[in-house]
């Protein structure tokens, strides 16, 4: 059993849980559910590339990266940083994060907020939009091509924006109309190696009208300059960041640099 499988029977397991404690309509009543998402596609219309910074305690096969990370710091620098959007991983048992993160970062900044987490389940649709997420993350490796599509309709019917992500060229069958992004995960899954060839080598497979985000293993400039001559627009990055003792300054170095080599 490989890691995956291994978060996946955890996430239908703590599904089982939560709807015990709350129901949909439970959601459906909260404040956040009942505002309108912001728009990560129409922000990086605006942009030459974007990064969305991510907010990562722990991972699976690295341990805690940022066991005592302070979320309203560090949101706040990703923001002033120039991060054109937050991921926040909402996973507890795997990567240290909570459902409520979503929330305490949606009262500190104005950018767009993806829920990061094992989606699965409609029910947890509902809960991000209820703490305040405006995009979900759907993993091609961890449902059906049926699965992703019921789920893509019903985030859209909420108002989110869906960004599915593939790890490989037979996961692009994954792809439907309601899919605001495609992302590349350049981490293999099997072995947890690294390497932004990955998305390299699908950026012209992936159809055009979907906006094209390269995450995991991104370091430096120079690599997102590669991607984006490539087609990528948005640059996914946690670790990176989350090893540094000040995230927002590396979100903000980085940005920086990109900026300059694109002069």
């Amino acid at each position: 059993m490989n890691i995956l499988e291994k978060i996946l029977i955890h996430k239908k397991n703590e599904i089982g849980e939560a709807k015990t404690l709350n129901s949909i309509a439970y959601f459906e009543q909260q404040t956040l559910f009942n505002q309108k998402c912001a728009s990560l596609k129409e922000k990086i219309k605006q942009q030459k590339f974007g990064v969305i910074a991510e907010l990562k305690r722990k991972s699976p096969s690295k341990g805690w990266l940022h066991k005592n990370l302070n979320f309203e710091a560090t949101a706040k620098a990703y923001e002033k940083s120039g991060a054109v959007a937050l991921s926040v991983l909402t996973d507890e048992e795997f990567f240290g994060g909570k459902l409520a993160y979503l929330k305490q970062v949606k009262t500190l900044v104005e950018v767009p907020l993806l829920r990061k987490d094992f989606i699965v389940d409609e029910y947890q649709l509902y809960q991000a939009k209820a703490f305040g997420a405006d995009i979900v993350l759907l993993i091609a490796a961890a449902l059906s091509i049926e699965a992703t599509k019921n789920l893509s309709v019903k985030a859209k019917q909420l108002g989110l924006e869906i960004l599915l992500e593939v790890h490989n060229e037979n996961e692009l069958d994954h792809i439907n109309e309601y899919v605001d992004f495609v992302g590349v995960n350049n981490r293999n899954l099997s072995t947890f190696e690294v390497s932004i060839e990955t998305s390299l080598k699908l950026a012209n497979k992936i159809p055009n009208g979907f906006v094209k985000v390269s995450e995991s293993g991104i370091t430096n400039a120079e690599e997102i300059k590669q991607l984006k001559d490539a087609g990528y627009e948005l640059f996914l990055i946690g670790e990176h960041f989350m090893k540094n003792e000040q995230p927002g300054l590396a979100c903000e170095s980085l940005i920086e640099s990109v900026n300059e080599l694109l002069q």
